[in-house]
């Protein structure tokens, strides 16, 4: 199986347009790199892939990477697109996707109802783009020689869908995690999520390699910044750190780990930060912008 990440940002990418955090300035100024927004391209030969969630930068990441090229006059090696929520950095980029182009987008229900409620996103051409409902914990081809299983994982509505009151750590479609498999590989990708519970503990405990919701270092790290006013929890998101957070709980997790979606304002950004030394003595990787893995 293989990896490409076209982007290891949460939404608003690295450096932020109007953010002028530490993180974002080093990334203007090129001490530390670049990077889009949140999306994962996994194929099973390295020939064929499939895009997991359409950030709104998937024109410069695909342009970027040789990979993601036609081959012919008009043509794609993308067969198809999945979506894990209907957050704007996971659904926009399917607008820079209209042109005609054939392939299938894979979605729960929940989340194509966001798409159809959204009339904009009929530019995206149904009878070119077929739009295929998954049922939670269905497994289903999503291109040859790679099957797919959608799985609830704790986490909350758009931030455009919300309400007076939100919850923050509901279970069902609206936020979702992936389990990948080849005849002998099994990967998980799971860019949202608001706790690891012993539930979710045990459905990846198969893992090879998993990509893991690595958005935010500590629950108040936006407040702390000054960058926000949301904590991480508030936001659906659970902490690296922490006695509960994302590196204790997985600990006991065996496969290849990598920290995805990550927010402009993470110290694991900053290559000699404490911060960045303690997830990688913990075994994980921070992915970055054109990075490959193959497994």
């Amino acid at each position: 199986m293989h990896f490409l990440v076209l982007g290891a940002s949460a939404g608003g990418g690295l450096p932020q347009w109007n953010c002028g955090c530490r993180n974002c300035e080093d990334a203007r100024k090129g001490k530390i790199p670049h990077s889009g927004q949140s999306s994962l391209a996994v194929s099973p030969d390295g020939l064929s892939w499939s895009i997991l969630n359409a950030s709104p930068d998937i024109r410069q990441q695909m342009l970027d990477s040789p990979k993601m090229h036609p081959r012919a006059l008009r043509d794609t090696p993308v067969a198809s697109v999945l979506l894990t929520n209907g957050d704007i950095d996971h659904i926009a980029g399917l607008l820079s996707l209209r042109e005609q182009t054939p392939f299938t987008l894979f979605a729960t229900g929940d989340i194509l109802d966001v798409l159809s409620q959204n009339r904009i996103f009929d530019a995206v051409n149904r009878e070119k783009v077929e739009r295929r409902q998954i049922a939670l914990d269905d497994e289903f081809p999503l291109q040859v020689g790679l099957q797919a299983q959608l799985f609830a994982v704790p986490g909350k509505v758009p931030l455009f869908m919300e309400g007076d009151s939100v919850q923050t750590d509901l279970l069902g479609e609206q936020t979702v995690g992936v389990r990948l498999t080849t005849a002998d590989k099994t990967a998980y990708y799971i860019p949202g999520c608001a706790q690891v519970t012993d539930d979710l503990l045990a459905r990846i405990a198969d893992a090879d390699q998993l990509f893991f919701d690595g958005t935010l270092w500590d629950d108040d790290e936006m407040i702390r910044t000054g960058t926000g006013v949301k904590t991480g929890q508030r936001m659906g998101h659970i902490s690296i750190s922490g006695p509960e957070g994302s590196i204790a709980r997985l600990q006991e997790i065996r496969a290849a780990k990598t920290f995805i979606h990550i927010n402009n304002t993470n110290p694991v950004l900053q290559p000699d930060s404490p911060e960045r030394a303690f997830v990688e003595t913990a075994g994980w990787t921070i992915a970055y912008d054109g990075q490959e893995i193959t497994i």
